[in-house]
């Protein structure tokens, strides 16, 4: 059923059916020692950043001063708590995304952003190096509408920043509301930690970006 993987997007009527309960993911982060499904403590932040395959991806953030919480999962498809076989098919429309929680005071929106188009090439579209398919797709998934105008201002600095290196390609990274996440598989959780060795292909462009560093206001 997953032999081949298309190059586009599945619609909601031609996505895989899924399932009602959320598949099993680990309870703990093993390296924060929280409930993995931990609520946004008040005065805190979230944002869903998909670049590329999330074990490195994870490992970029929960390695950022100023994050609280991260977890690994699937968004921005269809498919009601899909598997990790199910979303590497194609056909449930996710990406493969890391929940960031951090802690404002201590880590700004802008570093986590910097952090995350320095980290991979946002110009590939539906791939990452040479991971491709639908789920490694480039995307940003907003929990407050306050947060959309300092993600489209970080992508079009980074986008001029790319163009002033030679870079021609445009971003084509995904910028949406945040919908469903889905927790992913308990060994997902943190893979990179638990597998020093472990495979991570993600690649950046060399280029910085020129958002801001440091604590907002």
């Amino acid at each position: 059923m997953f032999s081949l993987k298309p190059a586009t997007l599945p619609t909601p009527e031609t996505a895989l059916p899924g399932r009602p309960a959320p598949i099993p993911t680990s309870a703990e982060h093993t390296i924060y020692g929280r409930p993995i499904k931990s609520e946004v403590p008040e005065g805190y932040a979230e944002i869903w950043l998909g670049l590329g395959c999330f074990w490195g991806a994870e490992r970029k953030f929960y390695n950022l001063p100023g994050v609280w919480l991260t977890a690994v999962g699937y968004a921005g498809g269809h498919t009601p708590n899909p598997t990790y076989e199910e979303v590497c098919s194609g056909r449930t429309g996710h990406t493969e995304v890391v929940r960031v929680v951090f802690n404002p005071a201590k880590v700004s929106l802008e570093t986590v952003l910097k952090t995350f188009w320095e980290s991979h090439d946002p110009t590939q579209g539906m791939r990452q190096g040479n991971d491709r398919g639908t789920q490694y797709r480039s995307a940003i998934y907003t929990t407050a509408e306050a947060q959309r105008a300092t993600v489209l201002a970080s992508r079009n600095a980074y986008q001029g920043a790319l163009k002033a290196a030679g870079h021609r390609a445009a971003i084509t990274t995904e910028i949406a509301p945040a919908g469903e996440f889905y927790y992913a598989e308990a060994y997902h959780q943190q893979y990179l930690d638990k597998n020093p060795a472990g495979y991570c292909g993600l690649g950046g462009t060399g280029v910085t970006c020129p958002m801001g560093t440091g604590v907002e206001g």
